[in-house]
């Protein structure tokens, strides 16, 4: 762990009004950065280190990771243009500079959250049976089920390392890699939950929230939080970004899971209505089974039906999910985590970065 004093905290730059939506990436006022060039910032700060990580993995686990991170092909001929949005690193990073640190400071802990992340989507990957991210063949469709969990474990391993490698100030480093390691045993939680609600007739509006929170939105405040420690932040300044990324996860989620429905498979990379073929109980179709509509019991009729799906049936649940509601319901509770995130950021920092990556969460479309 590196040693490191108290910075000053960065002056607010703009005045926050309550209850304010959040400005589209084209109302950036002049000397704030884009989302996008945010996130495209995050993500070059940090690949020299997930790349330094990556390559002490033995052959082949270090050709499968560059792979699912979008470095090579399958055969290890080197690529550009397919990756994620590094919404994660970049929360770390806006935090960190929100309490006066810099990218140096925290970009071990942007690489340590990227790479748990990655951790849970192979393994999600694998549990899902999911075939394509970002428009390829999944990691266990290459290797196999088996090659593609191992994988997932060596990221997470990868994770502690790399956050333990210089990655926060050396006082707070103890805290750090246990806020690291609980938000991992959270985050498997949140993923058994999601499993477990597949073949649960009963789980509710307030069941699905409790998993989001495990599954999705601790990730994203344990980044806020990493970000606030490694600006050697007080705990009270790092509980409010831990609240407040924790908020905008779970609007991450139930965006997600809009999409998923409604999203369009030429942008997001992934099948069409792969939740509805399923039958999962995401957030917008717990939301029509549990209406009491018409639409809502003949979607439930639907997922009685032991036959897969067909394409004109998936078609037909996505209206109805609609039509029973989910759709809006889905977006009006997607919009109060957000508000409520945007309300709870520490008063008198630099927090114009990370109202400009709540854009992301809310307006994405993969």
């Amino acid at each position: 762990m590196r040693s490191s004093s108290k910075p000053t905290p960065r002056p607010h730059a703009a005045t926050r009004e309550p209850g304010r939506r959040i400005r589209a990436a084209t109302d950036a006022v002049p000397g704030e950065r884009s989302a996008g060039a945010l996130l495209a910032d995050a993500r070059t700060a940090i690949s020299p280190v997930l790349r330094a990580a990556v390559a002490t993995l033995g052959h082949p686990l270090d050709r499968m990771a560059g792979y699912h991170f979008g470095w090579c092909d399958v055969d290890g001929t080197l690529c550009h243009g397919v990756h994620g949005k590094g919404l994660r690193p970049a929360l770390a990073l806006a935090t960190a500079s929100a309490c006066g640190a810099s990218a140096a400071d925290a970009v071990h802990a942007a690489a340590a959250v990227e790479l748990l992340h990655n951790f849970s989507l192979i393994h999600d990957d694998v549990m899902d049976a999911d075939p394509m991210r970002h428009g390829r063949p999944t990691v266990w469709r290459v290797w196999g089920t088996t090659n593609a969990t191992l994988l997932g474990d060596a990221l997470q391993a990868l994770a502690f390392a790399v956050l333990s490698d210089g990655g926060v100030p050396e006082e707070a480093g103890g805290a750090a890699v246990i806020r690291l390691a609980r938000t991992t045993a959270i985050l498997c939680h949140g993923q058994f939950q999601d499993i477990d609600f597949e073949t649960r007739p009963d789980v509710s509006v307030e069941d699905y929230l409790s998993m989001a929170a495990g599954k999705t939105a601790i990730l994203l405040g344990c980044s806020c939080a990493l970000g606030a420690l490694c600006a050697g932040a007080d705990s009270r300044t790092v509980a409010g970004f831990n609240t407040f990324g924790r908020n905008l996860g779970l609007a991450f989620q139930l965006v997600d899971d809009a999409i998923d429905i409604w999203g369009d498979p030429s942008v997001t990379g992934k099948p069409g209505h792969s939740d509805l073929r399923a039958r999962k109980r995401s957030f917008p179709i717990v939301c029509a089974l549990t209406s009491g509509t018409a639409a809502g019991d003949e979607l439930a009729r639907m997922y009685r039906d032991p036959r897969p799906m067909s394409d004109a049936d998936a078609e037909r649940a996505a209206a109805l999910v609609a039509e029973a509601g989910g759709r809006e319901r889905t977006q009006r509770r997607a919009d109060q985590a957000v508000e409520a995130a945007l309300a709870g950021l520490p008063p008198g920092l630099g927090c114009d970065d990370l109202i400009t990556l709540s854009h992301v969460v809310v307006q994405r479309n993969r």
